[in-house]
């Protein structure tokens, strides 16, 4: 594993912020994180990159303890906040510039090449530039850093479609190169399409962790009956549950592949069948 956290607590006062948050990100994934704002996900992001102290708990990355280590800690690791600051009387290539030289891992070349794709102007004074080009330009200074963890703090926000979807071909392409990606978005559609695995903040805390890969093999079965329905069979319950309401309905829901349900089905007295998979929008309503 490349990030792990145990019992990570952030309290200011009274009020907790994060509160025994533990979770392990696999090296080589794209890890999602979800919940609404406020719910802590940014805080746990600070934590992990050492800018705020926990209030109990450890984080690590890659090894090393992001309190005590948080300089080793940010040299393998590109972090974009959720609202970057970026020098607002230099224009876009001089920020390029200047970062490339900060830090040796900041491909130059690279982050030219990431902002021609986001169809960035880079001779734009960064004062001058709408809120989404300097996303844009934030972007391309993370993604051209060659780091073992890229943190995505909102990574598409106030970006138009194109742009949006350019962002997640990027990403994509940092774990074919063996990068990790930890992923914070409110968007379910981004971190349905892009992560292998979600977790979902909320009030500070996880409440659900979910692979994006078995939420895929779910699927939810709703029709209408015309006869008696009788229990589900020995070889598919733990997998299968149903539930029957007085308006002669019936909804049925599958945690694994569908074919083993088929043969079933069709035996059923069933009619205006619907099948339908369950994405992560219906797993996230779970926990509003």
């Amino acid at each position: 594993m490349l990030v792990a956290t145990d019992s990570l607590t952030k309290r200011y006062g009274a009020f907790t912020a994060l509160e025994s948050c533990s979770l392990t990100v696999d090296r080589g994934e794209i890890f999602g994180l979800l919940g609404p704002n406020g719910a802590g996900k940014t805080t746990l992001l600070r934590l992990l990159m050492g800018y705020i102290v926990p209030t109990a708990g450890t984080a690590r990355i890659a090894g090393f303890d992001s309190r005590r280590e948080s300089l080793a800690v940010r040299s393998c690791t590109a972090y974009l906040p959720g609202e970057a600051r970026l020098f607002r009387r230099m224009n876009g290539h001089a920020v390029l510039d200047f970062f490339a030289d900060l830090r040796r891992e900041c491909r130059r070349d690279e982050a030219a090449r990431v902002a021609d794709r986001l169809e960035l102007d880079c001779r734009r004074q960064v004062a001058r530039m709408s809120t989404g080009m300097r996303q844009k330009l934030a972007l391309a200074v993370v993604l051209a850093t060659d780091a073992a963890l890229v943190i995505l703090d909102e990574p598409t926000a106030n970006l138009d479609p194109t742009a949006r979807g350019e962002v997640l071909k990027l990403v994509l392409e940092a774990r074919a190169a063996g990068r990790t990606v930890i992923f914070s978005s409110h968007v379910l559609s981004e971190v349905e399409e892009t992560c292998d695995r979600v977790v979902i903040v909320r009030r500070g805390s996880i409440v659900h962790e979910q692979s994006i890969e078995a939420m895929r093999r779910s699927h939810r079965i709703t029709a209408r009956l015309t006869g008696p329905i009788g229990d589900v069979p020995t070889e598919l319950r733990g997998r299968v549950t149903m539930t029957a309401d007085a308006a002669r309905g019936v909804t049925i829901e599958s945690s694994d592949n569908l074919a083993p349900l088929l043969g079933w089905l069709a035996r059923l007295p069933l009619e205006e069948v619907r099948i339908e998979p369950v994405g992560l929008s219906a797993v996230y309503d779970q926990f509003k």
